[in-house]
């Protein structure tokens, strides 16, 4: 039953052309939509990085969002996803962006 899996928690960092295109905007929405929490922004470094928690299934599927979907305006080539580990309960309340 997928209510008996654990929370994960992840960390991202999508390359390619996704700054100045609400790449940010468009992944807040998309992981309030799958009900997870974390956070979203630019690197110096043309960059977007961020982390999501919640469910497994739903972590997996912005996870597949990331990396071939992201904002319409977007180009992404690389999606990097590291630190994946189980939590005991979310660390955020929801899902932010970041200056």
């Amino acid at each position: 039953m997928a209510g008996s899996e654990g929370l994960v928690s992840v960390d991202y960092e999508v390359s390619g052309r996704v700054q100045g295109v609400f790449f940010r905007k468009y992944t807040q929405s998309e992981a309030k939509r799958l009900g997870l929490v974390g956070w979203v922004q630019n690197t110096s470094h043309g960059t977007v990085q961020g982390q999501a928690q919640g469910p497994a299934a739903r972590v997996r599927e912005l996870q597949e969002w990331l990396r071939k979907i992201g904002s319409p305006q977007s180009r992404i080539s690389r999606a990097e996803f590291t630190n994946e580990k189980e939590i005991a309960a979310l660390e955020h309340t929801d899902f932010q962006i970041r200056k």
